[in-house]
């Protein structure tokens, strides 16, 4: 079955064809071939690659457990991407999502391919020594495909700092005399990590969204009024205006947009609802982020339940169902849980004319299709959530030179390297008729179209 991204990839290579200037030495059927041959090669990955975690658990129980490694496409470089803890990962997921990571750092002109991996288990379930071994398990059964040069893991949902330094720390054991500190990323500090790497990913997230709401309308105010497009007319409406934020998701990227909105001074915006997996918290006057990221830490990263909890916290919020949040009447609404969190059956219940996917994939196409057709503003996933693998690529960097940045450093780098995309995309965005994601992943296609042109990887 195709993915929604895959289709995106074929659709971008369509508008394409026609555009002359786009690999003019292409011609006629030469042409025809060349294109048929990046649909093929960029709709499809290298490589997938499976394998059933032998683990011996601690009731005596052995169970064969579920995992993937999906090597998307090599191009710019290794290949890149994420591990997945979580009891929906599937084969079709991690495709998918290996596909997008390809497009995310051809877009951001990251060198680094794109690639991603998934082990079937809710990591509650285990305990520490349980998770441990099925860390080792996983670079065990897979160390002969990863490498600093080759396929470089990082930490995605249910994997952290933590997972990754268990991960390095055996792939040193199997590689002896190797050079290995590039080969996970997303490590804690002490460990080779990088300043900033555990919340670049919300931040680079938040900023995406003030950089549009602030920086690119305002510089671009009196170009946008002249524009006949749709997006511009609801990006100008919301411009300058006190902004009500919902955020569904308050895990490592959830928690730290709450927090950049609650402490950012460049626009007037406040956070008047949250979300996790078991409840919305709604406060309309605005929520106190610190307290709640100080709940959930000290309380297995869940937010409070009851008016009980809420009270001994000392924080003002009313409880509401979990799912209320995605259709709450708001001005912003940031998805940072999983995919496929607005689709057909909620997608006319959609208040918020503007969204930005935190999460991967968090909007289904055809909701995708429908919301941008009414003129939300919908900063994709693509975009918005490359923070954590442009900092991974700053770790990496800096494991090779053993020299390491300062946080003041990482976050100017990693904002330098975001405005130059956005400075790319915005202007086509806000002047054309297509949808961001659609101009986004255009930009991607024609760069890794071109290189693989250069390469001769065409005929």
């Amino acid at each position: 079955m195709e993915s929604a991204t895959s289709a995106i990839v074929k659709e971008s290579l369509d508008a394409l064809f026609d555009d002359t200037s786009f690999l003019p030495e292409l011609t006629d059927k030469t042409r025809e071939k060349a294109f048929r041959s990046l649909v093929s090669i960029l709709s499809t990955p290298n490589h997938v690659h499976k394998s059933f975690l032998r683990i011996p658990l601690e009731n005596g129980e052995i169970v064969r457990i579920p995992s993937f490694r999906v090597q998307h496409n090599n191009t710019l470089g290794p290949y890149k991407g994420g591990i997945r803890f979580h009891e929906s990962v599937n084969e079709n997921e991690v495709i998918n999502l290996s596909t997008l990571m390809t497009l995310k750092n051809a877009l951001h002109e990251v060198p680094f391919g794109g690639g991603k991996g998934g082990v079937i288990i809710n990591p509650r379930d285990y305990d520490v020594k349980e998770l441990n071994l099925i860390c080792k398990k996983y670079v065990q059964y897979f160390s002969h495909i990863l490498g600093p040069e080759k396929d470089i893991p990082a930490p995605d949902v249910g994997t952290g700092e933590r997972e990754m330094d268990w991960m390095m720390g055996e792939y040193k054991s199997i590689h002896p005399g190797q050079k290995y500190r590039g080969s996970f990323t997303g490590k804690s500090v002490l460990n080779g990590g990088s300043l900033g790497r555990k919340e670049a990913t919300g931040r680079g997230v938040y900023f995406t969204f003030r950089y549009m709401m602030s920086d690119f309308i305002g510089e671009k105010y009196k170009w946008l009024e002249e524009r006949d497009n749709i997006f511009a007319k609801t990006a100008l409406a919301n411009y300058d205006k006190s902004l009500r934020i919902a955020i569904q998701g308050f895990g490592n990227v959830g928690s730290i947009i709450a927090l950049e909105a609650y402490k950012c001074n460049h626009l007037n915006n406040k956070v008047i609802a949250v979300s996790d997996q078991n409840v919305t918290l709604y406060n309309s006057e605005g929520l106190d982020i610190s307290a709640l990221i100080k709940y959930a830490n000290n309380n297995n990263k869940d937010l409070p339940t009851s008016e009980a909890q809420l009270e001994d916290a000392e924080i003002k919020a009313e409880v509401r169902n979990r799912d209320e949040l995605l259709t709450l009447d708001v001005d912003v609404l940031f998805l940072a849980a999983l995919e496929d969190q607005v689709h057909k059956d909620n997608m006319k219940e959609i208040k918020a004319p503007i969204i930005v996917e935190g999460a991967n994939g968090p909007i289904t196409s055809e909701a995708d299709t429908y919301l941008s057709d009414k003129g939300n503003v919908i900063i994709p996933d693509i975009l918005a959530n490359a923070g954590g693998v442009i900092v991974s690529y700053f770790e990496w960097l800096q494991g090779r030179e053993t020299k390491f940045y300062s946080e003041e450093e990482v976050y100017k780098r990693l904002y330098d390297k975001m405005k130059h995309t956005f400075d790319t995309v915005f202007p086509q965005y806000f002047g054309d008729a297509f949808p961001l994601r659609q101009n986004c992943y255009i930009h991607s296609v024609m760069r890794l179209s071109t290189i693989l042109f250069r390469q001769g990887k065409l005929y």
